[in-house]
């Protein structure tokens, strides 16, 4: 490395502790501050001579930039938002290391935000998060969240959506193929000869709610099924939703399905919890099947039959996709992209048991 010009000690090293400026790095390297301001943000051509300097002034000094003064002057503040539902399902946090390695490649970070599936808590994340003045968001919708949109739209920030979509509402989104997943999944049911299937999903205000509704019924009546709205239970993505929905449906024996579909991974795990205080074998008495994988650790091997995601790559495009609009990369109209899933089948299911 060439030796730095016109080396000067830093303005600090007197003993008073004050951090080193700029106008400090100038010096040490020996070039005007719009030249350290230009290495820094990558604005023009710099020898690499002069970067070389300047990069090592940088690091002599330990100079950090201020964020603050440099996002009034490029508009920008590199931070990215991410509003999902519930960080402690494995699936949301693959998501979320998609999107974050995909944003720092591009050299941003992202503040990650649970919502907990309440509209209270999202709407008052975006108040927040606009008056810092991020510069994209990334969401997962809890249900009729179009008043929090329209005020992101008002404000100008691109956004995109993942995992869920928002009737009317035309927005970049990237999602799985919850339609065709849910179709599978009850299809193989019935090939093994289930007429009874019970589904606990979310709610039909949840996207994802109603389209794997949509994917059990087209597949009913497919096989020439009625539909039995006394199968069908909604609720909360939640553990607690699979344990009750299970409980009621097992409750009144001349009703009793022989399946279960459960419409995620922590619907499956109530469900689990639920037949097996009643005594029930998986799939002995109940043969069950899951929308996503279960949590890592639920049991020693994997047994269920699912609908898998790449939670992952959903994380990772969507992010890309936004750090795209953020930049002006993307002028087309906005993109739905959807992904689709893979049947897996395990040993959660079998032939309905003789009663």
């Amino acid at each position: 490395m060439r030796p730095l010009l016109n080396a000067l000690p830093p303005d600090n090293s007197d003993g008073t502790g004050r951090q080193p400026t700029i106008r400090d790095v100038a010096r040490l390297a020996g070039v005007a501050p719009i030249t350290v301001s230009r290495v820094i943000n990558n604005t023009s051509y710099i020898s690499p001579e002069t970067r070389e300097r300047v990069q090592s002034a940088i690091d002599t000094l330990h100079y950090v930039p201020n964020s603050i003064s440099r996002s009034l002057r490029t508009k920008k503040t590199n931070m990215l938002a991410m509003l999902v539902s519930d960080i402690t399902n494995p699936f949301w946090t693959t998501v979320t290391r998609g999107a974050e390695d995909a944003s720092s490649h591009h050299g941003l970070n992202i503040i990650l935000c649970n919502t907990d599936e309440k509209q209270d808590k999202f709407a008052d994340y975006v108040t927040v998060l606009l008056q810092k003045q991020i510069d994209g968001f990334l969401l997962a919708p809890t249900g009729d969240d179009r008043a929090s949109i329209a005020r992101i739209d008002k404000q100008g920030v691109p956004y995109v959506l993942i995992d869920r979509v928002l009737p009317n509402i035309q927005a970049d989104s990237v999602r799985s193929d919850s339609v065709t997943g849910a179709y599978l999944l009850t299809k193989h049911l019935i090939e093994l000869g289930h007429k009874r299937i019970a589904i606990i999903t979310a709610p039909m205000v949840v996207s994802t709610g109603r389209e794997r509704l949509e994917g059990y019924l087209m597949a009913l009546e497919e096989a020439g099924l009625a539909r039995d709205d006394c199968l069908i239970h909604h609720g909360g993505y939640q553990h607690e939703t699979g344990y009750h929905a299970t409980c009621a449906a097992l409750r009144s024996a001349a009703t009793r399905p022989t399946a279960l579909f459960a419409g995620n991974n922590f619907i499956a795990t109530g469900v689990l919890k639920a037949l097996d205080e009643h005594g029930l074998r998986v799939p002995e008495d109940m043969s069950v099947v899951s929308f996503d994988d279960l949590p890592y650790g639920f049991y020693r091997k994997p047994f269920m039959t699912v609908a898998l995601q790449e939670p992952y790559t959903l994380g990772y495009e969507a992010a890309s996709l936004l750090i795209q609009r953020v930049n002006g990369d993307v002028t087309t109209p906005q993109q739905e992209i959807i992904y689709p899933v893979e049947l897996i089948i395990r040993d959660s299911c079998a032939p309905p048991a003789q009663r």
